[in-house]
């Protein structure tokens, strides 16, 4: 398989499949991968030891909530070692058709060359400089090319030290406190003005969580009750202009434009996901309307950390040098400009304007959708199983036997994937997603939904799952998925 970029997976090369008994470690081609879905010779010895010892050394077992092992079927938790493109394997030789990419972060694929070799390049002249480098001026240059009515920009590693940023230049720039916050997304930041919101809000003080306040997306009436109740005390209206299942309705950003303009609000647009994958200039682009300022991240580096806040002028340089204001301390931070993810930027940038990277995605979301939902339909499983959402951002949603959205049905979806090399809790993509990779993908479905129609059958899970369900990230208690 072919993709700019790099070349990987030919016709012949060889891959190792973890198999049962005495085949554990045979080598397989491509051609037996692709057409093997179904053959059930996973081992996951390796991967449950890893884990087991991950937990010891690490609270929740991984560096991020979403990939804990409780977001997987208890007994199947993969531990990765490298990946290639939209494949990867495991510590026991596994390997999989991956979705999710690095939380929607890699749209280019895994290890690909021109970034890698760009990422190389800089971290051999040195990586970190007590004064500004030429290629942060390039990577300003080239993200303020890229995004409608942004002014300046700052760079950091994450999307939380960004959205938070954004948050402290409202409060700064309008001398107001209450933060307004889109109530029907999932995650803004790790910061205590959003944290202490859901119901991990262990540690954060009341004081810190009265100062948010929320509303509903798609309800213009909701977000001008929220702002004339609390009538010159909002600093800003944060959101994402659109989610995976989410489109804004007609007119919806627009009039929100017009009514935190007329209310003297800030607004902004958490661009982390769909900056970069709804389209090159992000949502704003897509839709029209542009924000005061906007937070960027994931698809920015193709895996590597670089995140960005992005705005007006006259919001901006409050952190700056050119003003007479009190200035806030924004985004001071020793990572930011670091070369590497400044190098995997512009490299980035650069593949996206040498092919329509957010079309591809767009194309093959939409074959795997028709693919998915056209062999839930034939199983007689539409009702239960469905791939829904933007093309480049596919979610799956998994019902019971009684059309309820069930965590227990999800976590069988998600074991009989993975046996049979699919890896996600979404079907979200990449531009390195071949049609070899979709059909892998569309045969796991089909074989997976045999099993899924026996518990819809029976009206239960039981008998069928290796181990617990899978439990939300963000809950209050370890608890169901406790150690």
């Amino acid at each position: 398989m072919n993709v700019a970029g790099w070349s990987i997976m030919s016709r012949g090369r060889k891959f190792a499949c973890g198999l049962r008994g005495s085949q554990r470690g045979t080598t397989v081609t491509e051609d037996t991968v692709a057409t093997s879905a179904g053959q059930l010779c996973r081992i996951f010895d390796r991967s449950r030891g890893a884990q087991r010892r991950l937990h010891d050394l690490i609270p929740g077992g991984a560096h991020t909530y979403a990939r804990g092992s409780d977001q997987y079927p208890e007994n199947i938790t993969p531990v990765l070692v490298r990946g290639v493109g939209a494949r990867v394997v495991d510590v026991d030789d596994n390997w999989y058709v991956e979705y999710g990419m690095g939380l929607r972060s890699v749209t280019l694929g895994h290890g690909y060359r021109p970034v890698v070799e760009a990422v190389a390049q800089a971290a051999a002249k040195g990586t970190s400089f007590s004064r500004p480098t030429m290629d942060e001026l390039a990577a300003a240059e080239a993200f303020l090319a890229q995004v409608p009515g942004a002014d300046m920009v700052k760079f950091a590693k994450n999307g939380s030290d960004v959205t938070t940023a954004a948050v402290k230049l409202a409060r700064a720039a309008t001398g107001r406190d209450l933060v307004a916050v889109c109530a029907d997304q999932p995650f803004f930041s790790t910061d205590d003005w959003f944290i202490g919101t859901t119901t991990m809000s262990a540690g954060i003080p009341d004081a810190y969580r009265q100062l948010t306040v929320t509303f509903q997306y798609n309800d213009i009436d909701s977000i001008r009750h929220l702002l004339e109740s609390h009538q010159g005390q909002v600093a800003c209206v944060i959101l994402e202009a659109a989610t995976a299942t989410a489109e804004p309705a007609p007119g919806f950003l627009s009039d929100l434009r017009a009514l935190t303009k007329q209310h003297g609000v800030v607004l902004i647009f958490d661009e982390i996901i769909t900056g970069m994958r709804w389209a090159v200039g992000g949502a704003q682009q897509l839709y029209g309307v542009i924000p005061d300022l906007s937070t960027w991240g994931k698809a920015l580096g193709n895996g590597f950390a670089i995140s960005a806040l992005a705005g007006r002028r006259e919001l901006m340089e409050l952190g700056g040098l050119n003003t007479d204001a009190p200035r806030p301390f924004l985004l001071s931070t020793t990572h930011g400009a670091e070369s590497t993810g400044l190098a995997a930027y512009l490299a980035v940038s650069q593949a996206y304007r040498e092919r329509d990277v957010v079309g591809i995605m767009e194309r093959q979301g939409a074959r795997l959708a028709d693919a998915v939902n056209a062999a839930a339909a034939d199983a007689g499983l539409e009702e239960y199983v469905a791939a829904i959402g933007r093309p480049s951002c596919l979610v799956f949603v998994t019902r019971d036997a009684s059309g309820t959205p069930s965590q227990e049905y999800r976590t069988l979806f998600l074991q009989e994937l993975l046996r049979r090399g699919v890896l996600g809790q979404s079907f979200v993509i990449s531009a390195a997603h071949s049609d070899a990779d979709l059909d892998l993908t569309v045969d796991a479905v089909v074989q997976t939904l045999v099993v899924y129609g026996k518990a819809v059958e029976a009206g239960t899970t039981d008998g069928l799952l290796d181990g617990r369900p899978v439990a939300p990230s963000l809950r209050r208690y370890a608890h169901p998925r406790r150690l």
